[in-house]
């Protein structure tokens, strides 16, 4: 497996960069005869998209998805599904200004020192642009996992430490800001507006759940449930921390309180977060995702150019102020992505299951 690729049974790499002629993914792995929803696929990448309003990026890419291969009359062959997304419009003299600057914050500097090589356009490969091609493979694995009865959603929880109070998924699917708490929706889009006015930007906070896990995903020791989706949470740009359950609350609680004690009707509680020992228990699985403010704002700054000399910095473009907000039908799509291989894995977990399909 390459370094641009994740899962072992359902395996996506991605390709392209920011400014390329396009970028894509492909989907190994999708069983024979899944039922694909193409306007499914578009509906979520265009959730993703930039430019819908002004709390993203005003770049204006259609994200029109066209599927290569792998589909033969509305279902998956088997074989693998090439899925590739054209750039339209991308304004590359906007970073010609800094093709020997390092913008602070981002991927530029390591980049740069690991291969030597700098695509100073939007970032190249470590852009978010990238991130379309994932949730366009997430989209064909909310396909499968809607067969057995497993759904994803998210939102966001916080932005600039203006927390929800209460967590509305339906509301969250109707807000320009994928809002979880109605009530704090306008105190949350005024400190992104704040923030763009001021040149700068603000972090966020999205919750991801996942109803319907059937118990027994996930691969111990080495391939658990929490561990590879805070892997993919941790893949995603500008993430910089990952909460399963209670997360870190559960490090300043008794065990007589953290425990989800157990009853013929199923978990009292939720502190685990739907996963025991790696493997997920039937209840629903919860994480929280945490994103830094977007690294590109529009104040002077200081760094250093290629050569090591200490230069001022100004940055052009147009950028997310709060990358959290698209960043959340990522972390969806990556947790669908890593469900998907889980479920594949399984199929091996038992005698039983084999003897089902072989007998």
């Amino acid at each position: 497996m390459g370094t641009n690729s994740f899962g072992l049974k359902w395996c996506v790499t991605t390709f392209g960069e920011s400014h390329g002629k396009a970028i894509g993914c492909i989907v190994d792995g999708v069983p024979a005869g899944l039922a694909i929803d193409e306007a499914f696929i578009q509906s979520e990448l265009d959730r993703r998209k930039p430019g819908q309003n002004r709390f993203a990026t005003q770049r204006k890419e259609s994200d029109s998805v066209e599927i290569l291969s792998g589909i033969f009359e509305g279902v998956s062959t088997g074989t693998p599904i090439a899925m590739v997304i054209f750039n339209s419009d991308q304004k590359s003299k906007d970073y010609s200004n800094i093709k020997d600057l390092f913008r602070p914050a981002h991927a530029d500097f390591t980049y740069f020192h690991k291969y030597g090589i700098r695509d100073y356009r939007g970032g190249g490969r470590s852009s978010a642009r990238e991130t379309a091609a994932r949730v366009a493979a997430g989209a064909v694995a909310k396909l499968m996992l809607r067969e057995i009865g497993v759904s994803i959603e998210s939102g966001v929880v916080a932005i600039d430490g203006i927390e929800a109070e209460q967590c509305d998924f339906a509301y969250a699917k109707e807000s320009a800001i994928y809002a979880l708490d109605p009530s704090k929706e306008l105190e949350q889009m005024e400190a992104i507006d704040r923030a763009r006015e001021a040149h700068d930007s603000v972090g966020g906070e999205v919750l991801v759940q996942m109803r319907g896990v059937p118990v027994g995903l996930g691969e111990p020791l080495y391939h658990k449930l929490d561990a590879k989706l805070a892997e993919a949470m941790m893949g995603i740009n500008a993430v910089k921390g990952v909460e399963i359950g209670d997360g870190a609350h559960s490090s300043r609680l008794k065990g007589s309180v953290n425990n989800d004690e157990i009853t013929k009707e199923g978990f009292v509680s939720n502190h685990s977060g739907g996963i025991l020992g790696g493997i997920s228990n039937g209840d629903t699985v919860v994480l929280k995702v945490y994103f830094k403010p977007t690294p590109s704002i529009f104040k002077p700054q200081r760094t250093i150019d290629t050569q090591g000399n200490e230069r001022e910095i100004t940055l052009k473009g147009r950028h997310d102020p709060c990358v959290a907000i698209r960043g959340s039908v990522v972390a969806e799509a990556m947790a669908a992505s890593v469900l998907a291989d889980m479920v594949l894995l399984n199929m091996s977990a038992k005698m039983d299951y084999l003897k089902t399909l072989y007998r």
